[in-house]
């Protein structure tokens, strides 16, 4: 079973521990037998009472040793940014060399940052530490304006609600787009959000409601025909809007263009029929809307850093009597 250690420590922000106790640590009954995460909060002192940012206390079960032999490492928000804790900087250190995961949420990149890990490698963190982990660690390529970053060994995060992103992010990285639809659906969060789009939205997208909002109208009756050859004006005229109006909203409102939204949307939806196992990558390329295989298998590496055919070894359910690793 894999394990995953969450980190606990005095002054935390209770809501991204949350996070990874609710993505890793639930029961999930509804996956039937597959094998789910063994979680595991540890603290530099377990057995301890932590003051949570709020008023109340937690107490961790586990120490940093349960922490340096997990599979997954997980940081919330640290407290100082400016000095983690030395024992937990070196309790990630091990980890790290046993090979573990480490994945940081918000301010927690500065703990993943005291260690070196994140040394020539592109990183996040919430916006308004970005400068400040750019000057504190300079040999750390900050980048500002995404939601999360996949570096193989070591993933980091924006702020609280990119958490959920970069959770579910590797749930579909261990278990499939299903399962972590699965899992997105109990959260009641959209089940993807690619990690290249933009932290800072002035107006988050709405469930459109009658005569209200063109923009999230024209999403909506995007995703109900993807199989369709669909363009600017297409969205525009679905939102009631001039295309210079719409392009204009549709940025504010996703920090993305409508067409770079609409990629990302087809490549979500093909991934399910990828896992499935059945249709051809041809098949599947029309069935989501784009106009060749060529086309999709560009546009799927792209996004998804690996090509549809090497997606479905990875994860469709494997034949009777055959072994994969």
């Amino acid at each position: 079973m894999h394990t995953v250690a969450a980190v606990a420590f005095d002054g935390m922000a209770p809501f991204e521990l949350g996070v990874a106790v609710e993505v890793f640590g639930l029961p999930r009954p509804e996956l039937g037998d597959r094998p789910w995460y063994d979680l595991r909060v540890c603290a530099e002192r377990p057995g301890r009472d932590l003051r949570a940012v709020g008023g109340f206390t937690v107490r961790a079960e586990h120490g940093l040793d349960v922490l340096a032999a997990a599979d997954t490492v997980i940081v919330p928000g640290v407290a100082d940014p400016d000095a983690p804790p030395p024992a937990l900087v070196a309790a990630l250190r091990a980890a790290h060399r046993r090979g573990a995961r480490l994945v940081s949420i918000c301010s927690g990149a500065f703990a993943l940052a005291a260690t070196g890990v994140l040394d020539g490698r592109r990183a996040t963190t919430h916006w308004r530490y970005a400068a400040r982990l750019a000057e504190r660690h300079p040999a750390v390529r900050v980048d500002p304006d995404v939601l999360y970053v996949d570096e193989g060994d070591v993933l980091t995060s924006a702020g609280s609600a990119a958490g959920i992103d970069l959770c579910l992010y590797l749930v579909r990285a261990d278990h499939g787009a299903a399962v972590a639809n699965t899992v997105a659906r109990r959260f009641v969060v959209p089940p993807h959000r690619e990690g290249g789009q933009a932290q800072f939205v002035e107006a988050a997208v709405r469930p459109p409601a009658p005569g209200g909002d063109g923009v999230a109208h024209s999403m909506a009756w995007a995703l109900d025909r993807l199989a369709e050859p669909l363009t600017v004006a297409d969205l525009a005229r679905a939102a009631h809007m001039s295309e210079r109006s719409y392009l204009r909203h549709f940025a504010r409102r996703t920090g993305v263009s409508p067409m770079r939204w609409l990629i990302a949307q087809r490549v979500a939806a093909s991934l399910p029929l990828l896992e499935a196992g059945d249709a051809s990558v041809d098949e599947i390329a029309a069935a989501v809307g784009f106009g060749s295989a060529a086309t999709y298998r560009h546009h799927f590496t792209r996004r998804m850093r690996t090509g549809p055919a090497a997606y479905r070894r990875a994860f469709a359910p494997p034949v009777a009597g055959s072994s994969r690793t």
